[in-house]
């Protein structure tokens, strides 16, 4: 929207310089010409005058009475010519060619003939047209300034709209967005508050229900356990026991199958999404990995970044953590990590890169495939590190196959929102570690 409003003020300023400053330009230069010639006129009939007073009494008209009527000064008459009534002819200056002319003949008939340089007016007229480009740059830069103000004037609440609807869907705190004064943005604001407040309730009772389940159904499943393990513990058959402990297996399954499930539950509603740093997950995974990787004899490139995404804190750590050791087990030579921007729509893209010999051809496909690995790993690492970024709303990619590089690709915020106006508490106060 933004830089359509900016094409749409631009092209307006770009018609409007156009259908009147090429018709002022043309008006202007042709002012400055009818002045000039007006002045020739002028000129050329007082010279014409003083010198028919001047034949009258008898004088002798030399050279130095006509060069005070030409000047070398721009726009003033160089050159003139004289010719009196018994026939003889007097000049003054240097004729320039192109010139304008104008003449005059007097009741005696003195005929007087002045010449001005074309190229004097034409500079002159030319510096008024410059003058007329020079205010229509000015009004465009005006006009472009302008336009990018309400621009963004009008995109930054957008803008706003959108992080706060991101933040609405990862179950955070509806951030307090401020009146923008724009009537069609504010009633959206108006009714997102309004969503938010009913899925924030929604999500309240469903985390209660968690909550509730999770101790209703703990309680009878400890009892449980207890009371098998006191029948194990009493009894002296050996296949009274043996059902008892095979029972007690079948508990502490069924206790792992609800951790799982709540689990599961607690991250669909998304509790741990908040906006992220890149810069200190950076540092945190700088610290952990940079005296490993000298101990192996190559080095850990983690470039510097302001950006900052909508992640789970410890879960985006687990998942660097997880590429950079898959980089320092399987690549060669330096491991890069690095942030950039991707697209129109402020996605951030994580890069874990090497220069080793890449993925085999046959693995690449399979990668994240749980328990699919090259004979040295578990092949589960890359598998649950997708399913962490995947659980963000972002996805992990194999972008390049030799030499290896990895991308995870995540929502990011914008560089002109305020993130201490939106998001008050989204910034975290300390490092977390893994």
């Amino acid at each position: 929207m933004r830089r359509r409003v900016l094409r749409a003020t631009i092209s307006a300023l770009a018609v409007a310089v156009i259908l009147l400053g090429i018709p002022l330009a043309v008006l202007a230069f042709q002012f400055v010409k009818q002045d000039a010639l007006r002045d020739l006129d002028l000129r050329t009939t007082t010279a014409a005058r003083a010198l028919e007073v001047r034949y009258r009494a008898g004088e002798t008209i030399t050279g130095d009475v006509l060069g005070s009527y030409v000047s070398d000064a721009q726009s003033a008459p160089s050159y003139i010519y004289v010719q009196l009534p018994d026939g003889t002819e007097l000049t003054e200056g240097v004729e320039p060619r192109p010139a304008f002319s104008d003449s005059h003949v007097t009741d005696d008939g003195l005929v007087v003939v002045m010449y001005v340089d074309w190229w004097d007016i034409f500079w002159v007229g030319a510096q008024f047209v410059a003058l007329v480009l020079g205010l229509g740059i000015i009004a465009v830069s005006a006009g472009l300034a302008m336009a990018r103000w309400q621009a963004n004037r009008l995109t930054a609440p957008l803008v706003y709209l959108a992080a706060s609807a991101e933040q609405l869907g990862t179950g955070q705190v509806r951030p307090r967005l401020e009146k923008t004064g724009i009537e069609e943005i504010d009633l959206v604001a108006d009714e997102l508050a309004r969503s938010a407040d009913r899925m924030a309730a929604r999500l309240a009772t469903e985390r209660q229900f968690a909550a509730d389940a999770s101790h209703q159904l703990r309680t009878p499943l400890t009892a449980l356990t207890m009371r098998l393990e006191e029948i194990a513990a009493l009894s002296t058959q050996d296949d009274v026991r043996e059902e008892a402990e095979k029972s007690l297996e079948q508990v502490e399954r069924l206790v792992g199958v609800v951790d799982e499930l709540l689990g599961r539950s607690r991250r669909a509603l998304g509790s741990g999404t908040e906006l992220v740093m890149l810069a200190e997950v950076f540092e945190q995974q700088a610290e952990e990995w940079t005296q490993a990787f000298a101990a192996a004899g190559r080095r850990l490139e983690i470039h510097d970044t302001d950006a900052t995404v909508f992640a789970t804190p410890g879960g985006l750590a687990q998942v660097l953590a997880t590429l950079i050791e898959n980089s320092l087990h399987h690549g060669g030579g330096t491991t890069t990590v690095l942030a950039r921007e991707s697209g129109t729509n402020h996605a951030i893209v994580i890069e874990v890169r090497d220069e080793g010999p890449g993925v085999p051809e046959d693995l690449a496909p399979r990668i994240f495939e749980r328990e699919v690995t090259s004979g040295r790993g578990t092949g589960l690492g890359l598998a649950l590190a997708r399913d962490l970024v995947t659980a963000d709303g972002g996805r992990l990619e194999l972008a390049q196959r030799i030499p290896a590089a990895f991308a995870v690709f995540l929502q990011g915020v914008p560089r002109m929102v305020d993130l201490d106006t939106l998001v008050p508490h989204g910034r975290s106060g300390g490092k977390r570690r893994r």
